[in-house]
């Protein structure tokens, strides 16, 4: 397929050629999409040389220049939302429904940082509070941090950039993006419209800046000490050590989890079996809040279990340009190996095999494990694929308890008709979210959206995501000496 943006990598004021490329893939056949331009640790400091260089002004751009900015790429994007559809199907191997979605939320993203512009603001302090301060006037303000770097990941690599980009750049941040090596295709374009509007502002392009590469790119980026916050989402693994080498540079982590979806004794157990299809399988598994382990109340099993082994058979396997799709390819053949392998570890280890666990060409079909004990790969860590995993609890202390058991808490989920169940539920679950009655993979891009423990520090959602690259700059004035 043909693209709509220049050749090489934007860094600086140009697109900068580079001496290698690297084959983008359709994970559904395995063909190439693309050859991409593939960068390195040099063009990696060329950079952060430009962004260090533009920082300050970066940080002048008037409020109205930076909503502009940002609401001419929404409207672009949103003219040619049917083509990123389709090359995130093609780059990601993803369902065409969930990519249809991720445009919807990159577009969200996009609209709330140009609102969040104009609420960037400050307040007064009275600073007379004590005698020392009889004559001063104080007040704050927000400022940008200065230079972002931000990491995306291959599972939603347009809706993660723009994360990073959108509410970098309306904090007045220079920003250079480095997008998953498998998927850097959207992101390239999506970086490409940002600076055909800078252009057409007269702003400094080097704003807003992508390279492409393997984890010596990452490194540069993330150890530079002209950086002044890091932004990264990914494996839990890798977060933390970009936490470490890049100390004590502000560090932003959105990291993994195996979220859990608890089914009450009260709960209604056809909705609650229809999150869990609808939550448990979207985009293929690969998403860090899907449905992974569900923890039901004894007395509410049976009546569960049904009803979501009749509803497994609905869940379509197969090519994932076509809109039937629900479950397709992996992001490539590792992945759909180390997830078969841990259902095979499970059953070995005494889980029963209540459907799929197999593949179905490069796909692995919807899996339902019942019973997997703990201390399983597939219960106790992420498996960002297509399988669900349920445990059955005697009572709603036990499952919170359990639901607790992890080193994971971004969201989780209970399904209750109890309002003191889902007060409870939202006092003593640690997590970053908790969702009643709904699958706990809901994500509105306007709301705090990040965990606790191993899943992460900081939140994401263009208002709390600008607050987290601005610092306050407090102003103590005394208007006379005399």
């Amino acid at each position: 397929m043909t693209f709509e943006w220049p050749d090489g990598l934007p860094i600086g004021e140009v697109w900068t050629a580079t001496t290698d490329t690297r084959d983008i893939h359709f994970p559904f056949d395995g063909s190439v999409v693309a050859q991409a331009p593939e960068g390195d640790a040099e063009l990696a400091r060329r950079a952060i040389d430009a962004a260090d260089a533009v920082k300050r002004r970066v940080a002048r751009i008037s409020s109205y220049a930076r909503r502009a900015v940002l609401r001419q790429v929404h409207a672009e994007l949103a003219d040619k939302r049917s083509e990123f559809e389709n090359l995130l199907v093609l780059e990601t191997g993803k369902p065409l429904l969930d990519c249809r979605v991720e445009v919807d939320r990159t577009l969200l993203t996009l609209e709330t940082s140009a609102e969040e512009v104009a609420r960037l603001h400050g307040e007064t302090v009275p600073l007379d509070l004590l005698p020392s301060g009889d004559g001063l006037m104080g007040f704050w303000q927000r400022k940008p941090i200065g230079v972002v770097v931000g990491i995306a990941g291959y599972n939603y690599p347009l809706l993660l950039a723009a994360h990073k980009v959108a509410p970098a750049f309306a904090a007045g941040c220079p920003v250079v993006v480095k997008p998953a090596e498998p998927t850097p295709l959207a992101t390239l374009w999506l970086v490409h419209l940002m600076r055909e509007a800078l252009i057409q502002h007269e702003l400094p392009l080097a704003a807003v800046q992508l390279v492409t590469g393997d984890a010596a790119v990452g490194q540069a980026l993330t150890t530079d000490s002209r950086v002044s916050a890091v932004s990264f989402t990914g494996s839990a693994g890798v977060g933390h050590a970009i936490a470490k080498a890049a100390a004590p540079t502000k560090v932003l982590l959105e990291l993994g989890s195996n979220s859990a979806l608890v089914v009450a004794e009260d709960a209604d157990v056809d909705a609650a079996a229809a999150a869990v299809v609808r939550g448990g399988y979207y985009a293929s598994g690969q998403a860090c809040i899907s449905v992974q382990r569900v923890i039901v109340v004894d007395s509410a099993r049976e009546a569960f279990i049904d009803r979501l082994r009749s509803r497994i058979g609905d869940v379509v396997v197969g090519d994932p340009r076509d809109e039937a799709t629900r479950v397709s390819s992996l992001i490539d053949e590792r992945s759909t190996q180390r997830v078969l392998d841990w259902v095979e570890e499970a059953v070995e280890a005494g889980a029963e095999l209540a459907a799929g666990g197999a593949r179905t060409e490069r796909s692995i079909q919807p899996t339902i494990l019942l019973n997997v004990r703990a201390g399983q790969q597939i219960w106790e860590e992420e498996v960002f694929g297509p399988v669900v995993c349920v445990r059955t609890v005697a009572d709603l202390d036990e499952a919170f308890d359990l639901v607790n058991d992890s080193r994971y808490g971004l969201q989780a989920s209970v399904f209750t008709s109890s309002l003191a169940a889902a007060h409870r539920a939202i006092d003593e679950l640690e997590v970053g979210g908790v969702v009643i009655n709904e699958v706990p993979g809901f994500r509105s891009d306007v709301m705090p959206y990040g965990g606790v423990k191993d899943s992460g520090i900081g939140r994401e959602g263009p208002r709390f995501a600008i607050e987290e690259l601005t610092v306050t700059r407090m102003a103590i004035i005394r208007s006379s000496t005399t």
